[in-house]
């Protein structure tokens, strides 16, 4: 028994800590709302966005508790989207086997594109059948920021490849299980689906806040390519799906 935990111990015998006070971008699923709200206004997609783009400047800053503890269930949707969902709605990911949340944020908007673009191509439309179809799906990136200080895997990513394993978690899902055990907040790790980034794993919702609005973006399905829009109709990055 003692042999099978040997090599866990000794990763966690080499972490250091990161002492992380940055703002992180987060990537969900979301609807752009703009042509619901706006489409009786013009005809042009580009005005579209950039009606969202004004109202979402001039709609009021949400709620900020000064007692988060006790208000979080009671604020703004905004929040709860940002920050609080995967601590309400557990489920299997690379840190986690789904018996308890983890956020996942990146270091910038890339990041967050290569890994959610992998999730929704390889794990969602490849699996259902989708994956030649032309899908188009819709994201919403906020910015959130993290005070805490986070085990540092970046140093040790190469020595402890397992870690990172594209396609195999287990490896992760114990790291994760005990850093969540153990009370620490979360890790930072290399991204595993774009080399320049980085991901902050959070497991403790009280070092995010300030969630923000960071921009709208569309996934399409286009042959071989994910076309990623910011403003609909216009190529912003195009990611290979053979590369996935």
């Amino acid at each position: 028994m003692a042999q099978q935990h040997r090599p866990m111990d000794d990763l966690f015998s080499h972490l250091t800590l990161a002492d992380v006070h940055q703002d992180v971008i987060r990537n969900i699923v979301s609807i752009r709302e703009s042509q619901d709200l706006f489409d009786d206004l013009s005809d042009r997609p580009d005005e579209w966005a950039l009606a969202q783009q004004v109202e979402d400047q001039v709609r009021p800053p949400p709620y900020r508790s000064g007692t988060p503890v006790i208000h979080r269930p009671f604020e703004d949707a905004g929040w709860f989207n940002a920050i609080a969902w995967p601590f309400h709605h557990w489920r299997a990911s690379r840190f986690s086997d789904g018996s308890f949340g983890v956020w996942y944020g990146s270091d910038a908007a890339e990041t967050t594109v290569y890994e959610t673009a992998y999730h929704w191509y390889a794990w969602f439309l490849r699996d259902a059948g989708f994956h030649n179809e032309p899908v188009v799906g819709e994201r919403k990136l906020y910015t959130v920021a993290c005070d805490a200080a986070l085990l540092d895997c970046r140093p040790l990513a190469k020595r402890y490849a397992d870690l990172l394993h594209k396609t195999d978690y287990r490896y992760a899902q114990s790291v994760g299980a005990r850093v969540h055990r153990e009370g620490h907040p979360g890790l930072v790790v290399p991204s595993v689906r774009y080399a320049q980034g980085e991901n902050h794993v959070v497991m403790n919702p009280a070092v995010l806040s300030n969630p923000r609005f960071h921009c709208q973006l569309t996934y399409r399905v286009e042959g071989p390519c994910i076309v990623v829009e910011k403003t609909p109709g216009r190529a912003w990055m195009r990611i290979e799906t053979a590369a996935l």
